[in-house]
């Protein structure tokens, strides 16, 4: 594997920890720390990185599971902390951010299209319960990567980068029925199932098969629900909204449900599309 090339890893997706990292074997970003720092330390580790490589973390929005890490990154390895002036705002409030953050706030406007070192960042809104929601879409070396977590109702700019993107990070939260016939009480039923709440597999499919660009080859599915959804579930639910519009799993795009708690392989992100489920 060349040095140089574009690299993603999920260190972490799902209600207990959000955590990804993007770049090379040289330098690239985190997009959000959802997990302890000791445990993003090590799976850096794994990859022959450390925090040193790290150029900042960027936020999605002010649940605890997307950023409980961020005062000890942003305070004690002073990463530089990037998210909207409300998504800080909410994370000053959040009682899970044990420490505060002062000397590493960085802060950009939604909507906006800024530069990290030679990575593009451009920003989007997204429909969910936090003080403010962000996607993110990122160019570099040619390559487009998008990260969509926490979807709620997926709107006209979610759908414009979608078209756009080679390589995409989306949610598929929950099956419908496993959700309404599960445990949970009837109020975060219905928070999940309202606009601003989670993204379920058939939404993920119906988006991605009525959207699909030729130009989007690999597609992680993230934020799956461990008690209202199921990682072949998942699969096998959105393989079939694709099929429906003659788009193969495996053949036009590799699809692959990230895992909650446990690491996934270092993907190379180039012209292809990956081979290994």
């Amino acid at each position: 594997m060349d040095s140089d090339s574009l690299i993603f890893r999920c260190f972490a997706s799902g209600s207990s920890g959000n955590c990804y990292y993007l770049g090379t074997h040289h330098h690239g970003i985190l997009i959000d720390a959802g997990i302890s720092a000791r445990a993003i330390q090590h799976h850096l580790h794994d990859m022959g990185l450390d925090f040193s490589n790290v150029l900042g973390v960027l936020v999605t929005h002010d649940h605890a599971d997307h950023i409980r890490a961020v005062g000890t990154l942003g305070e004690r390895i002073h990463l530089p902390i990037y998210t909207t002036h409300l998504i800080h705002e909410g994370i000053d409030r959040n009682y899970g951010v044990q420490e505060k953050l002062r000397t590493s706030r960085r802060y950009f406007e939604k909507g906006e299209t800024w530069q990290l070192f030679d990575m593009t960042i451009n920003t989007f809104g997204i429909s969910h319960d936090s003080t403010d929601c962000l996607g993110y879409v990122i160019d570099l070396h040619g390559q487009r990567f998008m990260i969509a977590t926490d979807c709620g109702t997926p709107n006209p700019d979610l759908i414009a980068y979608l078209q756009t993107a080679n390589h995409l990070v989306i949610e598929a939260n929950h099956d419908e029925q496993m959700l309404l016939n599960g445990p949970y009480p009837t109020y975060l039923k219905e928070r999940i199932l309202s606009p601003r709440g989670h993204q379920s597999n058939h939404t993920c499919g119906r988006l991605l098969a009525e959207h699909f660009s030729p130009s989007l080859r690999n597609v992680f599915l993230c934020h799956l629900s461990k008690e209202n959804n199921d990682p072949d579930l998942a699969y096998q639910t959105i393989s079939q909204h694709l099929a429906e519009h003659n788009i193969i799993a495996g053949q036009d795009l590799f699809l692959k449900p990230l895992e909650r708690l446990t690491p996934s392989p270092v993907y190379i992100l180039d012209d292809h599309i990956i081979t290994e489920y």
